[in-house]
């Protein structure tokens, strides 16, 4: 005898269509997406093996070499956000017992350090002060010290607003047969990247800060040298959705099924990568040190310092220190419902004591300098 079983209501809400409010987002990401970005995710879902849409797959790789500067062939975005390409870059690379270094001087910095740990790791670190970077005297010392076999830096710390210089480093990385990993992810689209002429071995980034596109789709790419340590691994690469032989089967001419890919968010991607390429790369790079230049003086003239030294800040991310007396998280909360503005508060060692003002994508423009710098004033009673 079968019995009939009720629904049980208690949870379904009773809801209005969505309704989202609008903010300009000047935290450290995700930033406003472009209205050509929007738009083409507005399009209809199409296969994830549909001929037109591993076109588009193509068009994502290409362009994706260009923002990075680089011709490695395995050249991806990953279905996740920037930490899960993140991760990619250790869970292939790393085998239990690999000397892993890693420079940390910030929040960041310490997400490589627990990541390859957990992949067995011998993890070594040198450190700095949060908002300081690494000189190449430096770096030098430690690799000769450690002979790791892999080298992780953070381009720009997303914590701290500091901008790690990376020339000559990929050089010293040669010399030992270590391989330069690097986290870009405040950096692509917004600061200059030069990963072949630099000798970056693995780097990763994200789809919704420089790029201007929302979170979901993020950049990865392995050098020849990265993709070599792979194919010769004694285990299995311990995460399967992550496995780079496996997702390079997907994304290369095999295509082979691996997962269903994001589509509109792919669809995002490639719109906003074109529109980086339409701007030219140089052109876009220009366009956000001159906004964050402009952010700089505007702060200034209002009585507040910057965290970090002029010569290593990002131009798409600003630590503003935040006055004696003020109670940073108030200002934070009055911009975001009293005029639609969102900054940052501070991360770790940074926490209460700045404000993460970020100019990325789209939004690295003067007018949205105006308006935080506007606000900013009435808030602190100026």
């Amino acid at each position: 005898m079968t019995s009939t079983i009720s629904v049980n209501d208690n949870h379904s809400l009773k809801l209005s269509p969505l309704e989202v409010p609008h903010r300009l987002l000047l935290g450290p990401g995700p930033s406003n997406a472009h209205p050509a970005v929007l738009q083409a995710m507005n399009n209809t879902p199409i296969g994830h093996l549909d001929p037109a849409f591993l076109a588009l797959m193509d068009e994502i790789q290409s362009l994706l070499r260009y923002v990075w500067q680089t011709e490695n062939p395995h050249t991806i975005a990953v279905s996740g956000t920037g930490t899960a390409a993140m991760e990619a870059t250790l869970a292939n690379t790393v085998e239990p017992g690999d000397v892993v270094l890693i420079g940390v001087a910030g929040y960041f910095g310490n997400r490589l350090v627990d990541m390859a740990g957990r992949y067995g790791a011998d993890v070594r670190i040198i450190t700095k002060p949060w908002g300081q970077v690494f000189n190449l005297d430096e770096i030098s010392t430690a690799v000769e010290t450690h002979k790791p076999a892999i080298l992780a830096l953070v381009h720009a710390e997303t914590s701290t607003g500091a901008r790690q210089p990376l020339e000559e480093v990929g050089e010293l990385c040669r010399k030992y047969g270590t391989l330069l990993l690097v986290d870009t992810v405040t950096s692509l689209g917004g600061v200059p990247i030069f990963l072949d002429e630099w000798g970056v071995d693995l780097a990763y980034s994200c789809s919704q800060k420089g790029l201007g596109c929302s979170p979901g789709a993020s950049p990865f790419t392995m050098s020849p040298h990265a993709m070599e340590k792979l194919q010769k691994r004694e285990t299995k690469v311990a995460n399967w959705y992550l496995d780079m032989l496996l997702l390079g089967k997907y994304w290369g001419s095999d295509r082979i099924y691996h997962h269903t890919a994001p589509v509109n968010l792919y669809y995002g991607l490639r719109e906003a990568l074109r529109l980086v390429a339409e701007e030219g790369l140089a052109n876009c790079w220009q366009r956000h040190q001159k906004n964050v230049e402009y952010l700089w003086e505007s702060l200034e003239e209002i009585g507040l310092k910057m965290h970090v030294a002029k010569e290593f800040r990002l131009p798409t991310l600003t630590t503003v220190c935040i006055p004696e007396g003020v109670d940073g998280k108030a200002v934070a909360r009055q911009l975001l419902l009293e005029h639609n503005i969102e900054v940052g508060g501070g991360l770790g060692e940074l926490a209460g004591k700045v404000w993460r003002v970020g100019l990325m994508g789209f939004n690295s423009r003067p007018e949205s300098v105006d308006k935080l710098v506007e606000a900013l004033k009435e808030v602190l009673g100026q």
